[in-house]
């Protein structure tokens, strides 16, 4: 089994990261595969033949978890996402389990990974187990913001990774 982290955030090593990497590591039990901080990349993920991104694109897409993590920002997930989802091949770019959460200010745009996030995840061929995952920035080290939520999704994300394939 692999997972990865996808993390959105224009700013490097952000309290996104911080709770993406926590979200992959109480559904896996174990740190993520894969962490791709899109800050760290630069100009490269404006670049479509960029090799060291369209690695990372194909290590993701084959991942079994993939943690898809942003900043909410109007009401949606940030550009730099974007720029990265982009690059999948609608349909069968993921080929496993995807979770979108996003972090914002207060509880008012609580609903924006599921509208705006998961319809993307979806679409590139991601398979979202239960809902999405907002949480409040103030609260992003909080195991208690997360407790709910890993409740209601971790066995879901547990049984489709150990089911015979």
């Amino acid at each position: 089994m692999s997972t990865a982290v996808v993390v959105g955030n224009p700013k490097p090593a952000s309290r996104t990261l911080t709770a993406a990497t926590y979200v992959a590591t109480q559904l896996t039990g174990a740190e993520p595969d894969l962490v791709v901080d899109l800050a760290t990349l630069g100009t490269a993920v404006l670049d479509w033949s960029d090799e060291t991104v369209a690695g990372l694109v194909d290590q993701v897409g084959k991942a079994d978890l993939v943690v898809f993590a942003s900043p909410t920002y109007k009401a949606a997930y940030t550009g730099l996402l974007k720029l990265f989802l982009d690059r999948f091949a609608g349909g069968t770019g993921l080929s496993g389990l995807a979770i979108p959460l996003m972090l914002g200010g207060s509880p008012a745009h609580s609903l924006a990974p599921e509208l705006a996030l998961r319809p993307v995840l979806t679409e590139i061929g991601g398979t979202v187990p239960g809902r999405g995952l907002y949480v409040v920035d103030s609260a992003f080290d909080d195991p208690a913001a997360y407790a709910d939520w890993l409740a209601a999704t971790a066995p879901i994300v547990t049984a489709v990774l150990e089911a015979p394939r």
